[in-house]
């Protein structure tokens, strides 16, 4: 639970460069009693545990954006990102976030996230924008609850609490090591072990948000103060990544809980084998190479062609056949590419389509680096553990069983 260490966990990230607040198009949020309510979400770009950590993705996604966006679900038009990376800042900007560019001071391993919060609300004020009520997320939160923390900035507004914190239930035995190393009872009897059902329950702080009166909390300097409720959140959203284990689990609990969205692109990108292909192949007397296709995919290229949508094969093989079937289909495509990342950069810059603005379909390691640097990273059903948990999007189904025409009409449903 720790990033911005002393008093909290981690914050969350992603900013853009500029000065002390650099303006996004948005206005401050209002609610209730016509308060203005910002989400703060802090976000160094220092990490021990979890080198450059703010960055890592989630569900296909950097947690900052992660984060940036639940604010938004929450009905918070003013997110603000206080950080002092470069990288950071310029994804938050594009994510729609406002950046707060923090000093060294506020920066290092023992700031807290409370100094951080207070500098950014110091930005604002600077600005001319007063604020009335304090969303704090954790982007190393990375299932952040969104009706939840719209529920908890109603309270505040609504004058029905001062600070209100997410927590789960749990009714877990609590124990603690004393000095000489003895187990020692905490939340209850150890000579005394009612059922569950004869107990009232706990809550466990997540750490995913706090929601607070900024003025308070600037006497106080501290996120609890005054009338503290509790927001009831899930217990599967509680993971907080502060270790390379977490971050893998966070990875694959996203495949089963984020929503599925429209894949919302101007061109797809596609290995070849293992995507176009089952990812086998009968090698006859000659040498000659003979693969398995799906015309269902075929099918499914011809409807993108038909919509103008580009598409581009991108291949590290170098085999008659790639071309072969690249020429049946009637698009481009790159073969014999060992730097996939830099080709794929390269196809966009010429074509003018930004990374952000495209999927790439994948299935294997080597497929890591593009992925990586699209705004839609996906993967076949059947794809690389590494890989599936890379993407923004895992499809149902596998390579060369459907799998492209799947991604083509995620893509044209929007």
């Amino acid at each position: 639970m720790t990033d911005e260490k002393t008093t909290t966990h981690n914050g969350a990230e992603e900013a853009a460069p500029g000065p002390a607040a650099t303006a996004a198009a948005t206005e401050p949020a209002t609610a209730g009693r016509g308060e203005r309510v910002v989400a703060i979400i802090p976000a160094r770009g220092g990490s021990k545990g979890v080198p450059r950590k703010n960055l890592r993705r989630v569900g296909g996604l950097p947690l900052v954006v992660r984060a940036i966006r639940a604010a938004r679900a929450a009905g918070i038009p003013l997110i603000v990102v206080s950080t002092d990376d470069d990288e950071i800042a310029t994804v938050s900007a594009a994510a729609g976030a406002r950046v707060v560019r923090r000093p060294a001071e506020l920066s290092g391993d023992t700031a807290s996230s409370e100094s951080a919060i207070l500098h950014a609300l110091d930005a604002l004020d600077a600005a001319g924008e007063g604020v009335d009520v304090v969303a704090f997320l954790q982007a190393t939160s990375p299932f952040l609850p969104s009706d939840a923390l719209a529920a908890a900035v109603a309270r505040v507004c609504a004058d029905e609490a001062d600070s209100v914190f997410a927590a789960h239930e749990t009714y877990g035995f609590l124990w603690e090591r004393a000095v000489d190393a003895t187990a020692v009872a905490v939340n209850h009897d150890a000579a005394h072990r009612p059922r569950r059902q004869d107990r009232a329950p706990h809550h466990l702080e997540t750490g995913a948000f706090y929601v607070f009166r900024a003025a308070a909390f600037r006497r106080s300097r501290h996120r609890f103060f005054g009338r503290i409720a509790i927001a009831e959140v899930p217990e599967w959203t509680a993971i907080e990544i502060d270790d390379e284990h977490q971050l893998r689990v966070a990875q694959a609990l996203a495949a089963v809980h984020d929503v599925p969205e429209p894949i919302d692109v101007r061109a797809v990108v596609t290995d070849f084998d293992g995507v176009h292909t089952d990812d086998t192949a009968i090698i006859d007397a000659e040498g000659g190479e003979r693969v398995r296709v799906s015309r269902e995919d075929g099918m499914g290229v011809a409807i993108l062609r038909r919509a103008g949508v580009p598409l581009l094969i991108l291949s590290t093989e170098v085999n008659p056949v790639v071309r072969a079937r690249a020429d049946k289909l009637r698009v481009p495509v790159l073969h014999g590419i060992d730097d996939k990342e830099q080709a794929l950069r390269e196809w966009a810059a010429g074509e003018g389509i930004p990374l952000a603005d495209i999927a790439y379909l994948g299935n294997d390691v080597n497929d890591l680096p593009a992925m990586r640097i699209v705004g839609w990273p996906v993967a076949v059903a059947n794809a690389h553990p590494e890989v599936r948990s890379a993407a923004r999007v895992v499809l149902s189904r596998t390579g060369g069983n459907g799998a492209v025409r799947e991604l083509v009409e995620r893509v044209l449903s929007r």
